[in-house]
């Protein structure tokens, strides 16, 4: 049983997080401004901001792992890593974003025609929170990144893990948040990608 931070603990993915982690038994500070949606009464909820990384920092301190789960449109890469360096946890796991995959060497899905421009900013953000990361030698970080559609689905623990590549599958580049849960708990029960990004996808 490890002891888990998540950080915006009550958005699309970090809620299923919050569930998957209780439910495997780990013991969760969910963290998030606002604390209605926290997914299951097991964890702890305490309110928390990326804004403020002292604050942050001392609400990690005393965990095994802490878990991103933010929006990086709200986060500022050095001041939220610097927050969970401060707080002396040192497994750090970030939920990515889909845009700073390759669809072909060195070609990355944000930086194809028909990328939706609604999304644009927020994946261009996520690729330089990565370039920040892969700086990154005194934290054992993951990245992991969904595959292009991320939705509310079934829990089926039956998935691909790639790397740098996105994943296509019969029905296309997708994964459910359920899914995508699963692959990144097991990443923290059993970590495989040790200062590296991966990503999942059917």
């Amino acid at each position: 049983m490890a002891r888990v931070a998540v950080i915006g603990a009550t958005g699309n993915v970090g809620a299923r997080l919050v569930t998957e982690l209780v439910e495997r038994g780990h013991r969760v500070t969910a963290i998030a401004r606002n604390l209605a949606g926290v997914a299951s009464a097991q964890a702890e909820a305490v309110p928390g901001d990326v804004r403020d990384p002292a604050g942050l920092s001392r609400l990690l301190a005393g965990h095994d792992a802490v878990v991103s789960a933010v929006r990086f449109a709200d986060t500022d890469p050095q001041m939220l890593i610097g927050a969970v360096r401060e707080s002396g946890v040192t497994r750090y796991l970030v939920v990515g974003g889909a845009g700073s995959l390759e669809v072909a060497p060195g070609q990355r899905l944000v930086d194809q025609p028909g990328f939706p421009e609604a999304y644009k900013a927020e994946a261009l953000r996520g690729a330089a929170f990565l370039d920040a990361l892969r700086a990154v030698t005194d934290l054992d970080w993951t990245f992991l990144s969904p595959s292009a559609l991320i939705e509310p689905g079934a829990r089926t623990g039956r998935f691909r893990l790639g790397r740098d590549g996105l994943l296509v599958g019969e029905g296309g580049s997708r994964i459910s948040y359920e899914d995508y849960a699963v692959a990144l708990v097991d990443e923290i029960e059993r970590p495989a990608h040790l200062r590296q990004r991966f990503t999942v996808g059917y």
